[in-house]
């Protein structure tokens, strides 16, 4: 393995860099996701009921014991269930507008490393091509024959970058793609909530 990275270059070690660092935030991205996933309907159907029952109290507990940016928001809205239905959607938007980005903390980062790294292993392609272009100029000034050895390193760089440079950017686009569709889909039980909770609430208060 150290051959092929010295053979490679120096680019190889921000390759490897590129890709440490995505590994550790798809390994960190994930685990935070999956301790905030809820079951998303069996947790609204107890707020729900519980608020049906005037039980406004014992709802936000349930909240506070449940993890994850939903119960948030939903604690949220209740805390605001005397005002207004505009009021209470704004309360719960302005939830939002902070859990969202907790979700997608580092995603950036990680389509960064996706786009950069085929890159990198390009630029290694280019500057090995230029070691062998190099090594001919050098021989031909100097009358010697060039043989397939006198190119091997240039070659081996320009070969090894591109293939480290893929080998990371193509599970970490992939592993980028499958967070986004989790956050996603985080989004989408949040808003759905919001909508029911905003709709309970509001009729209750209208029947007051």
């Amino acid at each position: 393995m150290w051959e092929f990275i010295s053979k490679g270059g120096p680019l190889m070690i921000l390759i490897i860099l590129c890709s440490v660092i995505a590994f550790a935030i798809f390994i960190e991205r994930l685990w935070h996701l999956r301790r905030a996933k809820v079951d998303t309907d069996k947790f609204m159907q107890a707020i729900l009921e519980l608020i049906k029952r005037n039980k406004i109290m014992e709802a936000i507990d349930k909240c506070n014991t449940t993890p994850g940016p939903i119960a948030h928001i939903i604690k949220t809205g209740i805390l605001k269930h005397d005002r207004t239905r505009e009021e209470i959607r704004e309360s719960i938007q302005d939830a939002g507008l902070h859990e969202v980005p907790r979700l997608e903390k580092n995603l950036g980062v990680l389509a960064t490393i996706a786009h950069i790294s085929p890159l990198l292993g390009l630029l290694g392609t280019v500057t090995g091509m230029v070691k062998a272009f190099q090594v001919i100029e050098h021989k031909a000034a100097s009358m010697m024959p060039v043989n397939p050895g006198d190119l091997a390193g240039g070659i081996w760089e320009s070969l090894i970058t591109t293939v480290a440079g893929l080998s990371v950017a193509i599970p970490t686009y992939v592993a980028y793609n499958y967070l986004i569709s989790k956050v996603d889909g985080f989004v989408l039980d949040m808003e759905k909530s919001a909508t029911d909770l905003v709709n309970i609430l509001s009729t209750k208060r209208e029947l007051v």
